[in-house]
């Protein structure tokens, strides 16, 4: 089979153990590389002893973060560029579907099944970035949460948006999912959830999110942000609207982790104080 006319970016730090079942799965693709900020595991000799090309990262608190710097600084062998994360798998007929495709979109979402408790969920909330676009066309924005705790050097949970000039590309969606293995570590997860709901109270505070570039999400994303009750809305939505108790007692606890998330957010939103997060001037991409 030929090779897909795709770079992919893996962004990594300490990712030694989840990372050669990534890159296993992406031997097709012929432009592969890891961008890593200086981890402390073996996590490039990995990457390196799989043949792919390996970066040091290192942010200097401000804008670009670090997907956009790829974009801006990597010598990339092609414009379509896919963002692959450490603990998603691509299957084969994934990889088909992209080498396939005939590009009429500026990008396209992906998305991606949760794996947990050992079992690929086929039902309830599941991921659907846009990760797979031609970086000529589609950037990721500048927000202002440069003084928020919890994402740092990685943009944030939203979505690129299509560059001045190209507002009315298209935007396509791929049928065949990823596999995200985000919840094989029950401690990895409190940390990094804790983090993200610090950095998403901020960012609800703040009103700073961007426009997500396909209107129906928006207008879902700003109504749920609002909505009282969030947690349990959250549940609901995962548990009876999305069918995850089809997935059995895995379905459940994924749906009760769902409202664990939006607990520490609320939380976090407390602790910020009725004032909530002090806006600062949006910070310029340098």
């Amino acid at each position: 089979m030929s090779a897909p006319d795709v770079s992919v970016i893996i962004t990594t730090k300490n990712e030694e153990v989840r990372l050669p079942t990534c890159l296993e799965a992406l031997g097709r693709f012929d432009d592969v590389w890891v961008v890593d900020s200086y981890s402390e595991d073996q996590t490039c000799a990995v990457a390196r002893a799989r043949g792919v090309r390996v970066i040091d990262f290192q942010w200097d608190g401000r804008y670009p973060k670090k997907r956009q710097w790829c974009l801006d600084r990597l010598d990339l062998k092609y414009e379509f560029v896919f963002f692959v994360d450490a603990d998603e798998i691509l299957p084969p007929m994934l990889i088909d579907e992209i080498a396939g495709l005939d590009w009429c979109a500026a990008g396209y979402f992906v998305k991606g099944f949760y794996e947990f408790d050992g079992l690929v969920l086929r039902h309830g909330l599941c991921n659907n970035k846009l990760a797979l676009f031609d970086r000529r066309k589609i950037a990721f924005p500048v927000v202002n949460d440069l003084d928020l705790e919890g994402m740092g050097e990685i943009e944030g949970h939203y979505q690129p948006v299509l560059k001045a000039g190209f507002e009315n590309e298209i935007l396509g969606q791929l049928k065949t999912p990823l596999l995200h293995r985000a919840y094989d570590d029950a401690h990895s997860w409190e940390a990094r959830h804790l983090r993200y709901a610090c950095w998403e109270a901020g960012m609800n505070a703040k009103e700073a999110w961007p426009i997500d570039p396909k209107p129906l999400r928006q207008a879902l994303k700003k109504l749920f942000r609002n909505v009282p009750f969030r947690p349990l809305v959250a549940f609901i939505h995962c548990y009876v609207w999305k069918l995850g108790f089809l997935d059995g007692q895995a379905g459940y606890r994924f749906a009760c982790s769902r409202v664990r998330y939006y607990r520490m957010i609320s939380d976090a939103s407390k602790a910020l104080g009725p004032s909530g997060a002090e806006p600062t001037a949006p910070p310029e991409r340098l």
